[in-house]
């Protein structure tokens, strides 16, 4: 039997570790210069052995905590799963104000959850023999639609491309989208399974509304992993020519080493992850290192034949780290292009979400999604957290 102050010095340990996740799921970033990480191989051991076996019934009743896929439509991996699967994906209404902050971008979102961002979802817009695909954007988790594509989407929509957008993995408390689902504009919260059903669905509807045969993605965090599965597993490779990803958690994330040490202890008995998905939801434990979803999404090699990679990572992600965790490996019928964002620009301090509001981030989706418009490759100051130059 453990003594009473080693079960208090755990379950400290374990309270610790939940509030730094959901600072870190929040994007509160550090600013100073990342010190050297461990590679993804050292992360993975860490994190890998064998879930703990669950007790109680299976995820679809919410109150279990099992391993694995548990019953029903429920996709675990975290050693854990609570709540039952669910979810949905909803249009925008209206349009929201154009933005060069994050912050200014994140608060007006969380107020207007349902707004699209300025140059996305005109229903009426027809490529061009030059342009041929319409834009797909894709936010990230605890993000939207708007709050994602404030600063992006009208440029993308200027050089001429057709751009559209949607809120995805609307969960709520009851399915499983963790504490922050509560918010109105808290999106990207439910299983990603789930999500890239939505996305395939939006496809199918930006197709038929265009009349393209292919689109192209951009998409930031969760919404790259998400893509990333659509393409292999749901029908997305015949259907995606260019996929241009911005810290997205393709081979997941130590979530600044929380991830790997909530790991560590499921695998010495206790159940904190189970803990922690009730705070961030399926999603966000989806997304660490040594998850079934990691795991399965990566099984057969990064990338599926046809798709044209651009993938862009910051040494200042506080979030998908270590950042070249989002780097991809070219696989057969494939290109890859990895991006680090600092290099040839270290004036760009972008973290893990103001690189969506960074001029040089958007120079670069506009190079690949537009190769033959001659666009410049900017480099300009932009601070982490605040984004917009440092001005709000």
């Amino acid at each position: 039997m453990k003594s009473p102050s080693r079960r208090r010095a755990v379950q400290t340990a374990v309270f610790a570790g939940v509030g730094a996740l959901a600072v870190a799921l929040s994007g509160a970033g550090a600013g100073a210069s990342p010190g050297s990480a461990p590679t993804e191989h050292d992360l993975a051991e860490v994190m890998s052995g064998s879930p703990i076996a669950g007790t109680g019934s299976a995820c679809t009743s919410g109150s279990g905590a099992g391993s694995g896929n548990g019953s029903g439509n429920c996709y675990g991996g975290s050693g854990s799963s609570s709540g039952s699967s669910g979810g949905k994906s909803t249009d925008t209404v209206g349009v929201g104000p154009e933005q060069t902050s994050f912050l200014g971008a994140f608060a007006y979102g969380l107020a207007n959850g349902d707004a699209a961002p300025p140059g996305a979802n005109d229903w009426n817009c027809k490529p061009t023999a030059d342009k041929p695909r319409p834009v797909v954007l894709l936010h990230g988790t605890w993000m939207n639609a708007y709050n994602g594509y404030a600063f992006m989407g009208q440029p993308i929509k200027d050089a001429g491309l057709c751009t559209f957008t949607f809120n995805y993995g609307r969960s709520g408390l009851v399915e499983g989208g963790g504490l922050g689902s509560v918010l109105p504009g808290v999106m990207g919260t439910g299983y990603i399974q789930d999500s890239a059903d939505q996305l395939a669905t939006f496809v199918d509807r930006v197709l038929a509304a265009t009349g393209a045969d292919e689109v192209d993605i951009v998409a930031h965090s969760q919404g790259g992993a998400m893509a990333n599965w659509y393409t292999k597993f749901d029908g997305g490779a015949a259907k995606v020519k260019n996929l241009v990803t911005f810290g997205a958690t393709h081979h997941g994330t130590s979530l600044d080493g929380i991830g790997a040490l909530g790991r560590a202890i499921n695998n010495l008995g206790i159940d904190v992850l189970g803990l922690v998905e009730i705070f961030v939801g399926h999603a966000g434990i989806q997304q660490t290192i040594g998850s079934d979803f990691v795991n399965e999404l990566n099984a057969n090699g990064d990338t599926v034949a046809g798709v044209d990679y651009t993938v862009v990572g910051t040494r200042y992600d506080e979030v998908t780290n270590p950042y070249d965790l989002t780097f991809l490996k070219q696989g057969p019928g494939a290109t890859v292009n990895n991006v680090t964002l600092q290099d040839g620009c270290e004036q760009d301090v972008s973290d893990h979400l103001t690189m969506m509001y960074s001029p040089r981030a958007l120079s670069i989706a506009l190079r690949a999604l537009d190769p033959a418009g001659n666009h410049e490759l900017v480099c300009t100051f932009n601070p982490w957290l605040i984004g917009g130059g440092g001005s709000l």
